[in-house]
This record gives C-alpha cells, sequence and structure tokens, in this order.
C-alpha cells in the first residue's frame, strides 16, 4: 500500500528553482500533496504553486547561521503537524529533489513506502550537480536540468536526513535530525542543484541582501563545486555510489555522531543517461 507522503520546503526570492521543485514533487506525491512555506509577507506567491498549499510568513532575520536555525525550526514543527495527516514528510531545500534511480523501476512514493527502518529518517546519497565548464554552457531551466548536466560531486554535505517517517525535529539545512543516527538507502539520491550554473551563483553574489546576510562564503563554496567537476575525471557511477554509500553509512565525523562523513574525498562521478528525463 502507498503511504500518505507530503513534501514541504521553504523559498524566498527563488521562482527559478521553485518551479522546477513543484512540478517535480507534485508529478511524484500530487499537488495538493505539496507544502510551500514563503520567507517574507514581501514575497509574491506565482500563478505555478495553484493547487499546492502555500503559507506566508514573516521574514526570518538574522545571519545565514541564525535564519537556518529560525526556519527550520520553523519547518520541523510544520513537519510535526502533517504527521496528523501523512505517514511520511520530505523536507528539503527548493534546489534538493530525492530522485529514486531509474532501474528500480518504482516511483518516488512506492518506494519510500516499501523502505523499512527503524530510525526516524530514511536519507538519499548527496549527488552535488555542477557545471562543467568548458563542455556545458548556461542552464535551460525549460528543460531537464540532468539532461544538459552530466557531473557531480559526492558529498555527504547533502546526504540529508530528508525523509521523516515519525515527527523529530531537524538539524539546519535538514542535515539531521536531533534524536536518532541516518540511513542511507540503496537507489535513493539527493540530486542538489545550487551549483548547476555558473552564472547564476555570480548573480547571487551580487545580491545585497544576501550579501549582508551573510551568503558569500558560502556561495563561493558552491561555485567550488563547479570549479571542482571542471578539472577531476569523472569516475564510473554503479561502483563508486555504492561504495560512498557503505561509506557514508558507517563513518562519522568526531564533531557530530549522527552526520556522514567521506575521510574529506572529492570524488567526481558522471551522471548515467538514465537520469536525464527526470529533473
Amino acid at each position: 500500500m502507498t503511504k500518505r507522503i507530503a513534501a514541504l520546503t521553504m523559498v524566498r526570492n527563488d521562482e527559478f528553482f521553485l518551479r522546477k521543485w513543484v512540478v517535480y514533487y507534485g508529478r511524484e506525491l500530487g499537488k495538493e500533496n505539496l507544502y510551500v512555506v514563503f520567507d517574507g509577507l514581501d514575497q509574491n506567491v506565482p500563478d505555478f504553486c495553484a493547487g499546492v498549499n502555500v503559507e506566508v510568513v514573516e521574514h526570518v532575520q538574522g545571519n545565514v547561521r541564525e535564519a537556518d536555525r529560525g526556519r527550520i525550526d520553523l519547518l520541523s514543527e510544520r513537519a510535526d503537524r502533517l504527521f496528523a495527516r501523512y505517514d511520511m514528510v520530505i523536507g528539503t531545500d527548493v534546489d534538493e529533489f530525492l530522485v529514486v534511480d531509474p532501474l528500480d523501476g518504482r516511483s518516488l512514493a512506492e518506494f519510500l513506502s516499501q523502505t523499512q527502518t527503524r530510525l526516524p529518517s530514511i536519507s538519499g546519497l548527496g549527488i552535488d550537480v555542477g557545471q562543467k565548464l568548458g563542455e556545458e554552457g548556461a542552464i535551460d531551466a525549460s528543460r531537464p536540468f540532468l539532461s544538459q548536466r552530466g557531473y557531480a560531486k559526492l558529498s555527504t554535505r547533502y546526504s540529508k536526513a530528508s525523509v521523516l517517517l515519525r515527527p523529530v525535529a531537524w538539524g539546519s539545512g535538514f542535515h539531521r535530525t536531533r534524536k536518532g543516527n541516518f540511513h542511507i538507502v540503496r537507489n535513493l539520491y539527493l540530486f542538489h542543484f545550487g551549483c548547476v550554473d555558473l552564472d547564476r551563483i555570480k548573480a547571487k553574489m551580487n545580491d545585497g541582501e544576501l550579501a549582508a546576510a551573510g551568503w558569500t562564503r558560502h556561495l563561493r563554496k558552491r561555485a567550488g563545486t563547479i570549479f571542482l567537476v571542471s578539472r577531476v575525471p569523472a569516475r564510473g557511477w554503479d561502483g563508486t555510489v555504492a561504495w560512498a554509500r557503505r561509506i557514508q553509512n558507517a563513518v562519522r565525523p568526531p564533531y557530530a555522531w549522527n552526520k556522514p562523513a567521506m575521510f574529506e574525498l572529492k570524488i567526481v562521478v558522471r551522471i548515467p543517461e538514465r537520469f536525464s528525463a527526470i529533473v
């Protein structure tokens, strides 16, 4: 039996990724099961959010760390409410997409419904997609991202506790839950597209509001993913992701027992063609 699954995100000034988020998760779960929180009373709700559950709240103030904590506390509280009607709640940033390997043959809802664990959350392996400079041009939002981008960094940062199976609070950015360990399941991936286009990153670095909130360093790190995939030879997908999943499920950094680690390795993989039409 397919379980009742909701998807939740929070957004400010980012229709580019929100449109893709609504289309993807609406297709996988039904738009009536999507919940979008707009961060700021100055935000306009776009027409493509028709049929989605929308909430507009006061802007969460503070620098990057403070605002991250404020947003995740709000989203954790909203997830708690949703468990009155749902069996699972997916929480992601607006540029993150949980994807089942097409070889598995199941939809996202079927896959999650049939995944068993005693832990409070399910994680996909983090895939930080970058633009390979000199080979890949500017991103076209009207086409699937993965038809235009073929390289990614395997990232512990994006192996997030994205799917809650019971009401527990997330840590900042969905990177962990505050109670319980995480488990990265086979054939499930969290594709992060924040590094998908260098020109978009440069434009954000020139955004005065983001700079004032301390985003410059974070955006430079995103640009670093682009430079990494542009210069490091890519490895094959299947064996490399299987190895990375085993390592991340077993290894923890000394400062956080409930976050994944991978010995600080910088590994680039070639994304298989079978993913190209999904997101």
